[in-house]
């Protein structure tokens, strides 16, 4: 993520702003120029003139009229949802108030995902697009009465996102049930889309074999390993192979932690290379917790330099949330073999053979 600024008055942006409040400018999203643009409207057509390329005219997301989203479509081709939205397939009742205000956080999470996504020029084929198989995402609230609670999953490209997750109360208390380090809105949907990008790039990339050098075996029993993983836990020695304990249950759900894992990294030294971040302990004589974000980490294709920025930058937040009295942002251990795993997800996002 990147900070942007004001075309007419140059103050700071932030990714969902929807108004400058410095000179009161009407704000939109242009996914495919990554730029958070101030807009002229035309009248009372509903059409803009982005400051960022006024060349062509756009309109809001439908979803903007929810305050759900400020991404801008195409003024032609009749789509009345921006990239991001256009893949949900259900959303809950939006009347109810209290269902209202939970997507609303659901769509910051998902719109910060699919910048990324559009960032790595990801395939993300609709289920218009692909009825069997593309990227679809139904929210889900609880029925009252009902037997089971909406899950948090994924099914063949159908990502289901449960709106109770959205509640941080309930949110907080689903990650102390499951004995989590971290459980975000943002993560799930970064760990879900895993699967559907392993199908993708993997599977039907013609990578299987790679990636099971690195992963393991995905035939095994996924049903099994998964009630395994819940009588046993992982084993003892999980830190020296997986990134969490739920990655150590089946090499899909490795894949998945891991993938999501390499999304929080670039994501979160972007925006320390837009603050002009830099870390340099004066107690670090040797110079191992030195870093600069002097570089694009969405365009890297070299896991050694993601590492050597996000090391020091996860013992710097880490030891600031710690004066604060609060847990570590990034409570994660990174072992060299995690690395390697990162290392390949990196290689296939940029189309590139596994690093050795």
């Amino acid at each position: 993520m990147r900070l942007f600024s004001c075309q007419h008055c140059g103050q700071v942006l932030y990714f969902e702003n929807t108004r400058c409040e410095n000179c009161g400018a009407t704000l939109g999203y242009l996914p495919e120029a990554n730029v958070l643009s101030a807009l002229e409207a035309e009248g009372t057509t509903g059409l803009f003139r982005p400051a960022a390329d006024p060349g062509r005219p756009l309109r809001f997301c439908a979803n903007a009229g929810l305050e759900g989203c400020n991404w801008m479509v195409a003024a032609e081709g009749g789509e009345a949802l921006c990239l991001a939205c256009r893949h949900n397939r259900t959303i809950p009742d939006l009347s109810d108030a209290n269902n209202l205000a939970l997507w609303r956080k659901i769509e910051v999470a998902q719109h910060r995902a699919f910048y990324s996504f559009v960032r790595l020029g990801l395939p993300m084929r609709t289920r218009a697009e692909a009825p069997e198989n593309g990227l679809a995402f139904d929210i889900l609230a609880d029925t009252p009465n009902a037997a089971e609670r909406v899950m948090t999953s994924h099914d063949d490209g159908l990502i289901t996102i449960a709106l109770a997750e959205a509640d941080d109360a309930e949110r907080a208390r689903r990650r102390t049930s499951m004995n989590e380090p971290y459980r975000t809105l943002l993560g799930h949907f970064r760990h879900e889309s895993g699967h559907y990008f392993w199908d993708r790039l993997v599977r039907d990339g013609g990578r299987l074999d790679a990636c099971r050098a690195v992963f393991g075996d995905d035939s095994q029993d996924y049903g099994q390993a998964l009630q395994r993983n819940y009588e046993q836990g992982p084993p003892a020695d999980w830190q020296q192979h997986f990134v969490s304990t739920y990655a150590a249950c089946h090499p899909w759900e490795d894949f998945a932690e891991t993938w999501a894992h390499y999304l929080h990294i670039v994501d979160t030294l972007e925006m320390a290379a837009a603050l002009g971040l830099g870390i340099r302990p004066r107690a670090d004589t040797a110079g191992g917790l030195t870093a600069q974000v002097a570089f694009d980490p969405y365009a890297s294709t070299r896991i050694e330099e993601l590492m050597a920025a996000w090391v020091p930058l996860t013992v710097a937040v880490n030891s600031l949330n710690r004066s604060m009295g609060v847990a570590d942002l990034y409570p994660f251990v990174l072992s060299p073999v995690v690395v390697g795993k990162i290392g390949f997800v990196q290689s296939l996002v940029h189309g590139l053979p596994a690093p050795r």
